[in-house]
């Protein structure tokens, strides 16, 4: 019996040897420290949608609106505010959690208030979405010519991008919404490309862009700059520009930031 018994442990111990191996081997995201070696999948996270300050919103379509919907320039404002993040909700949710800052301003109000007052804005130059690194501050080139100062024009493509003043802000919106993803919506501008503002009609060309900024919960960037789309030029029903283009922008937003978060 002794002998049975001195079998079946060291069988026993064989078998919980090997279990616990195969189990490191397929465990390959954890290191020897404990940590994770990738990023958590989109799903694991939360995301906080800011909308653009009221300042923010620049539009040369307005009076074509206005004509079509009599809506006052406050309304379309409004209207055109709550239809980005409406539809940037809808594209991120099927990707992770989110929290919509404009879902009930009654609740969030002081919050938005807190984080417009810590905000301030840098126009910097778009990055590139394929090689995606956070844009830096750059240095002014200014020359000396002929006893001028002279201010070297640049034709990059530039965005405004969000900077935070305050670095107990994100901390404090982690702890009481548990987001760990914050986008912020800097800008709206929607173009009508053709022409003096006195001359836009239905012919002209047009475009929307969103200038936006993503950070993580330790205030890293990991995605920012522009999207935009073109607008057809007999289309001023706002209905139809956020259910269709607003809907554009914020699904290639939404691909970017999932982009962002997979392994490097």
């Amino acid at each position: 019996m002794r002998k049975f018994n001195l079998q079946f442990t060291v069988i026993f111990v064989l078998c919980l040897m090997s279990f616990v191996l195969s189990l490191k081997g397929q465990d390959k995201t954890i290191s020897n420290t404990g940590t994770s070696n990738t990023k958590a999948p989109a799903a694991k996270h939360k995301i906080m949608l800011i909308p653009f300050e009221n300042r923010m919103y620049l539009s040369e379509i307005d009076h074509l609106i206005n004509k079509e919907t009599k809506l006052t320039a406050k309304q379309i404002k409004a209207t055109m505010r709550d239809g980005i993040n409406e539809q940037l909700y809808k594209k991120l949710k099927a990707k992770m959690s989110v929290v919509d800052l404009m879902e009930d301003t009654v609740k969030t109000k002081k919050d938005l208030e807190n984080i417009y007052q810590y905000l301030t804005y840098q126009y910097q130059k778009a990055p590139d979405q394929a090689n995606y690194k956070a844009p830096v501050k750059e240095k002014d080139e200014k020359k000396i010519e002929k006893g001028q100062l002279n201010v070297e024009s640049n034709s990059d493509v530039r965005f405004m991008n969000a900077k935070l003043k305050n670095a107990t802000l994100v901390p404090y919106l982690s702890g009481k919404y548990k987001t760990d993803l914050y986008l912020f919506i800097n800008e709206l501008d929607i173009k009508a490309l053709v022409g003096s503002p006195a001359d836009f009609n239905a012919s002209a060309n047009r475009k929307i862009i969103i200038h936006y900024t993503v950070y993580t919960v330790d205030a890293k960037e990991i995605n920012s700059g522009i999207a935009e789309v073109n607008l057809p030029s007999n289309v001023n029903n706002p209905s139809k520009i956020i259910n269709t283009y607003f809907s554009q922008l914020a699904e290639l937003v939404a691909a970017r930031i999932e982009k962002a978060l997979l392994p490097k």
